[in-house]
């Protein structure tokens, strides 16, 4: 489990080769006026081609993510034997920070926390420091992908436990949204208490209340009227099931399959995620280069952008995605208005223990990177003095030692 630095160098030829790929490729027609309406518009794509083939500068990006400190460690995991994963860690200069672990989901990647870092990891008056660990997802980014059938949730949070003491952190918190939300929760009911202290997530999916399981909430939700935030969130949550849900349903379908385009065309894995960063994003300014240095940590992943898909796969014919466990550890939400799917907040003590819950005006389901400050402030109200989850690490409280 020897930790060995880690610095990203992408072989000139890969870079040649992606080139001649874009130069060949073929893009098809589109019928007039067709927008958003059939998918991601031809001119978009026309124009991202052309600037990921003749403009953008993909080591100007390599060397930006070099700045941050990377690390490949093997972790076993039972069953599966020892995979190398690759793991961003950057540490506060307050040695008493709390050590958080960030989680990614799809279409993300360990990029995602870059904005978070200086954010969390800065000493500021009156406000807790935390140590930020994250993690390529087996089978994304930098790290190696499993090679059999049925590494699924569970083992993802054996392996994010596993990671995290082997770093010195027997006991931290974790943050995640998506796929790191679904992670992030059977974590913190499987460790939670010894190792998971706090869990904070942006993205948490919950059913309405029920007689049987939880009475008192049931009663309440039949009498509290939802708020308009709140229903403009149930509309936000059916919309995205009737019209967004098919990639999913393609990816736990058959993964494989999708996996040859993504492997084998750049311009089709461009596509497949640029519709994502648009639609799953509150109105977000993206540029060009944001989307390409996005698109391009998929094109040149260690296990290729396939790998990526079969999460779903593993997840959900599991049964893991269907029986999620309740996290008894303190949890904080953080609510976005464009989030893909949103539930009252009424509804959240039936999935965690909840001790805060923010609402906020602005933001989607990439919160991290589209409003990194809204999920610190609510990190730091979390876990600052007189906060709900203020102390939950064993000697690790954010602040300087007195």
């Amino acid at each position: 489990m020897a930790e060995k630095p880690f610095k990203l160098f992408i072989p000139d030829d890969n870079l040649e080769l992606l080139h001649k790929k874009l130069q060949l490729a073929r893009l098809p027609d589109e019928l007039e006026d067709a927008q958003w309406d059939y998918g991601v518009p031809l001119a978009d794509i026309k124009r991202l081609v052309s600037r990921w083939e003749n403009g953008y500068d993909w080591r100007k990006y390599e060397a930006e993510i070099n700045n941050i400190p990377q690390f490949t460690r093997d972790i076993e995991v039972d069953g599966f034997g020892s995979l190398n994963i690759h793991y961003v860690h950057q540490k506060s200069s307050l040695e008493n920070a709390i050590p958080l672990l960030f989680m990614h989901g799809w279409p993300g990647h360990f990029m995602e926390v870059s904005k978070l870092l200086p954010l969390l990891t800065e000493v500021r008056p009156n406000k807790p420091s935390f140590h930020v660990v994250t993690f390529s997802l087996p089978g994304f980014g930098f790290s190696e992908a499993p090679k059999q059938k049925g590494f699924a949730v569970p083992q993802y949070a054996e392996l994010a436990n596993k990671l995290m003491i082997s770093l010195g952190y027997n006991e931290y918190v974790t943050q995640g949204g998506d796929w790191g939300y679904f992670i992030s929760r059977v974590l913190c009911n499987t460790y939670g208490g010894k190792h998971a202290k706090a869990w904070h997530t942006n993205c948490p999916f919950g059913s309405p209340p029920s007689f049987w399981s939880t009475p008192l909430l049931y009663l309440r939700s039949l009498v509290t009227p939802l708020t308009a935030y709140e229903r403009l969130g149930l509309e936000r949550t059916a919309q995205f099931r009737t019209n967004g849900y098919g990639y999913a349903a393609l990816h736990r379908t058959k993964p494989q399959t999708l996996g040859y385009s993504l492997a084998d065309s750049p311009v089709g894995l461009l596509a497949w995620i640029y519709e994502k960063l648009i639609s799953w994003t509150d109105n977000y300014p993206w540029t060009d280069d944001e989307v390409l240095n996005w698109i391009s940590l998929y094109w040149f992943s260690r296990p290729g952008p396939a790998a990526s898909l079969r999460i779903y796969y593993e997840g959900f014919n599991s049964g893991d995605i269907a029986r999620l466990p309740y996290v008894p550890v303190p949890s904080g939400l953080s609510l976005f208005p464009m989030e893909l799917q949103r539930m009252p907040k009424l509804w959240a003590p039936t999935i965690c223990n909840v001790v805060l819950a923010v609402e906020h005006d602005k933001g989607g389901h990439f919160a991290a990177h589209e409003v990194p400050e809204a999920i610190a402030d609510d990190l730091r109200k979390m876990f600052e003095v007189g906060g709900p989850a203020f102390g939950v690490v064993t000697g690790k409280t954010g602040y300087p030692t007195p």
